[in-house]
């Protein structure tokens, strides 16, 4: 389970001044897979079906592919290196983690270097059968209380990957407006007594196969059964509230995992954790549902380049995407102001050097041709894609804080 010839630490500098040089600049990343034990595989992310339990049955299947990633899974039982990503090289094998603290400046720009001293997002695809817990991610200020990172996130829900919505496509968000906090605490209190009833005091929102939304930490959501893309912030912290899903029991633990131990059984602290009033907002989906949005100036001839992921998160421009298309024969120099982590969704091509192919399966352990991490010197440069296939190569880039000058604001799409 773990990589082969790996190289280590303050090992790295040679392997990656190699690697930067013959790739000018782009890394090719090998897949990592994450398992969850407490959900159901969709069987989407092209991983072979007798590898979902690769891990071994008692840590759960794989059901997210994680990308572009130096955040470590919270896990129990995980493997040292599980949801962090691997650069690959002439044979070789190296953390993208320990490239980034060897070359920050090189790879993400000395600017986020400086601030984060990391690359402080990543993205993944998840992937279950049914809905996730209705849960939450720590705000900030409230993951700090445990030495961890607050994480908001985002979804897209890319067509090439959901040819199927499996058993339910829809998304509780937030709460009902007018909920109150004696209601919740009611449903955290009959937490042993059966179904405690907070999707009651919820909305499910029907997903769509290219849209998506944009979700603030400290609101509830239960991820409904699309594949999903999710850029995000660089942290594995999480609170769930709900206790039986599709009739599988959520211990206690998992709720209160990232707070600290005293508060462990202080109701009110818990339910204060929410960012109470995002929950109850009465415009909760003009204020978070995204569209995708042509960015007609990186756009031309035989390719579009479309924004995903845009908004802010508190007035902070924290992470933001974008799904490029590239017809059959066309090519096109992408540049981009900041690093991205690339993944190759639909068709074959080649991005600079490096050749692009979507998989059709992929065994645990394999090597593939669809991910990439552009790094801040390729990027602000240019590197030109080409598409060599006889179908729409389309790839989804996430981009790490303050990349974009100029952003779409949340609910623009309308203007279109």
């Amino acid at each position: 389970m773990v990589a082969e010839n790996v190289v280590k630490g303050d090992n790295v500098a040679k392997i990656l001044a190699q690697a930067l040089d013959a790739g000018e600049g782009l890394l090719r990343l090998t897949p990592t897979w994450v398992p969850r034990s407490f959900l159901h595989p969709g069987r989407r992310i092209k991983l072979f079906p007798g590898d979902l339990y690769a891990y071994g049955a008692n840590r759960g299947g794989i059901d997210e592919r994680w990308f572009g990633s130096t955040t470590e899974a919270a896990n129990e039982g995980r493997v040292w290196h599980e949801g962090l990503s691997f650069c690959s090289f002439e044979g070789q094998n190296f953390l993208l983690r320990d490239a980034v603290s060897e070359a920050g400046g090189r790879i993400i720009g000395d600017a986020m270097f400086k601030k984060y001293n990391k690359w402080p997002v990543y993205s993944k695809f998840f992937d279950n059968m049914g809905p996730i817990p209705h849960h939450m991610h720590q705000r900030f200020e409230d993951a700090k209380l445990v030495g961890q990172e607050g994480k908001p996130e985002s979804y897209y829900f890319p067509p090439q990957y959901n040819n199927v919505d499996n058993n339910f496509c829809y998304t509780f968000m937030g709460l009902e407006p007018g909920t109150t906090k004696d209601q919740l605490r009611k449903c955290l209190e009959n937490w042993d007594k059966g179904d405690n009833g907070i999707l009651d005091l919820s909305k499910a929102y029907r997903l769509k196969r290219g849209s998506g939304w944009l979700i603030p930490p400290g609101v509830l959501h239960a991820p409904g059964s699309l594949c999903t893309y999710e850029p995000q912030w660089g942290s594995d912290v999480f609170g769930m509230f709900q206790n039986i899903v599709e009739g599988r029991y959520v211990p206690w633990s998992l709720l209160v995992k990232d707070m600290p131990l005293e508060k462990h059984r202080d109701l009110d602290f818990i339910i204060g954790q929410l960012d109470w009033e995002k929950n109850v907002d009465p415009t909760f989906k003009d204020n978070n549902y995204l569209e995708p949005i042509v960015d007609e100036a990186a756009s031309g001839p035989g390719y579009t380049d479309r924004w995903i992921v845009y908004g802010t998160v508190d007035g902070e421009q924290l992470f933001s995407a974008k799904e490029l298309t590239v017809e059959p024969g066309a090519k096109c120099t992408l540049q981009d102001p900041g690093s991205s982590g690339w993944i190759t969704v639909q068709g074959k091509g080649r991005i600079g050097k490096l050749a692009l192919q979507t998989p059709a399966m992929i065994r645990f352990g394999q090597a593939t041709e669809d991910e990439v991490y552009i790094t801040h010197e390729a990027a602000t440069r240019g590197v030109e894609v080409e598409n060599t296939g006889s179908e729409p190569l389309v790839s989804l880039r996430y981009f790490g804080p303050g990349v974009h000058g100029k952003l779409p604001k949340v609910g623009d799409y309308k203007q279109k």
